[in-house]
């Protein structure tokens, strides 16, 4: 995971370095057995080893598709209030339209949110996959959208596609919108 932080921040000092700024120091272990125990799970083997050279970025300008790359402790502050949501019954007989692999509910509290985009939406690491999908993939999760479409099999594959495309020119940075986005939706 170090090799593709390298390509990240080479991206960034020649395209947007003060984004480099904003990134956090290394996640260090407590700061993940503090995000396991409160949310019940066991993340990733990447996922750690990619937060452990960054634990995500400040609020900010978006660096993930002009999304923030949520920190562990935003990344617990975002569940929360989606698990709050989903405990005061918010998403009762509210169902999904979810790629095949991925459940049907609204919300599920195994949908660990690792990007935040300033209005409710997120990619999520999906740690309780439908049949057919992949424990660990990465799904797409709008609060007022139903579609939940998979993005990648893994958060290796995710961040590995998304450092590639930067590299190959598919993104650009642009202050009017925020951040990091791709040509495509300019």
């Amino acid at each position: 995971m170090l090799a593709i932080w390298q390509k990240l921040e080479r991206w960034l000092e020649e395209h947007a370095a003060h984004l480099l700024d904003e990134l956090n120091p290394g996640a260090l272990p407590g700061d993940f057995a503090n995000l396991e125990k409160a949310m019940g799970v066991t993340l990733p083997a990447a996922f750690r080893d990619f937060y452990k050279v960054h634990n995500g970025q400040e609020p900010g300008e978006g660096l993930i598709e002009t999304e923030e790359l949520l920190s562990t402790e935003r990344i617990l502050e975002e569940w929360r209030v989606w698990r709050d949501l989903l405990d005061n019954g918010n998403f009762h007989g509210t169902y999904s339209e979810p790629e095949e692999g991925v459940k049907s509910d609204w919300w599920n509290p195994m949908w660990i949110p690792i990007t935040y985009d300033g209005s409710g939406n997120h990619y999520c690491i999906d740690l309780d996959p439908a049949p057919g999908g992949r424990k660990g993939q990465i799904i797409r999760m709008w609060h007022d959208a139903p579609e939940r479409p998979i993005i990648a099999d893994s958060f290796q594959a995710w961040i590995e596609d998304y450092v590639g495309q930067l590299v190959k020119g598919e993104y650009i940075y642009s202050a009017e919108w925020g951040g990091i986005i791709h040509r495509e939706d300019l």
